[in-house]
């Protein structure tokens, strides 16, 4: 893997977000992303900026299409599940997004999986990650409303 300042930051922001933190006595791991988390709606979209800016720092490094589509993927369960109340503060816990998305950098840089093509993996990025970003602001909006309702 190419040792860059940018991708050093990544990984530091990364373990940050989802590995910084121990239980003592366990090998159980967290991060800030679950804590943040547990601020209602806010939480879910500040761990889903974060989580696409590590993305887009990445991809620009020449990543292929396929892994770029395999980071949002990541991001996409993280985001929806996560906005769920009660169940979502739980998966962020255990599904960790940013960690999964380095090892699969990892992974191509040091193991050459996830061939394919690099071009133009920026704008998909940047079209997936929109995406996933309507579908969080749908789901909290609705999310919203719901407890709206019982007021």
């Amino acid at each position: 893997m190419p040792d860059t300042p940018l991708l050093r930051w990544v990984s530091r922001l990364s373990f940050l977000m989802d590995e910084q933190f121990s239980i003592p006595g366990t090998k159980f791991r967290f991060g800030l992303d679950p804590l943040i988390n547990l601020i209602p709606f806010g939480g879910d979209i500040a761990g889903f900026a974060v989580s696409g800016g590590l993305v887009l720092a990445m991809a620009s490094k020449g990543l292929t299409s396929k892994i770029v589509v395999l980071m949002c993927i990541n991001i996409l369960l993280d985001s929806t599940i996560g906005a769920i109340p009660g169940i979502g503060q739980v998966w962020d816990f255990f599904f960790k997004s940013n960690t999964r998305n380095m090892r699969l950098m990892q992974e191509y840089y040091r193991e050459g999986k996830h061939q394919g093509s690099g071009k133009n993996t920026i704008v998909l990025a940047l079209v997936i990650l929109s995406l996933i970003f309507i579908l969080l602001i749908a789901i909290l909006w609705a999310l919203a409303a719901w407890l709206i309702s019982w007021f």
